[in-house]
């Protein structure tokens, strides 16, 4: 069974750039169509940007339309979001998931300052 785990958060000034990495371990995710979600403190989790099983295809938020990017690299079973032009709404706990995942991992932290 797949195992996701996120990283490469941080704190970003605003305008500044993240790269966030979701590694799959267990088996290969190359058939499961992935996303990327967020939750802000108080907020419910909402949805970021998904990318299709052989990164054909992707679809974002009309929030980060032109700033973020969703790509995989299916041989090392990892999907990514960098996050450019970083906004003080983009402040965030960033989750990945299968599509239509039921569980979630501890994600990681994004900060924007100033």
């Amino acid at each position: 069974q797949v195992q996701l785990v996120e990283s490469g958060g941080g704190l970003v000034q605003v305008g500044g750039s993240l790269r966030l990495s979701c590694t799959a371990s267990g088996r290969s995710t190359s058939t499961y169509h992935m996303g990327w979600f967020r939750q802000a403190p108080g907020e419910e989790r909402e949805f970021v940007a998904t990318i299709s099983g052989s990164g054909t295809n992707t679809y974002y938020d009309d929030s980060v339309i032109g700033r973020f990017t969703i790509s995989r690299d299916n041989a090392k079973n990892t999907v990514y979001l960098q996050m450019n032009s970083m906004k003080p709404e983009d402040a965030a706990v960033y989750y990945c998931n299968v599509m239509g995942g039921t569980s979630w991992g501890q994600g990681t932290q994004v900060s924007v300052s100033s």
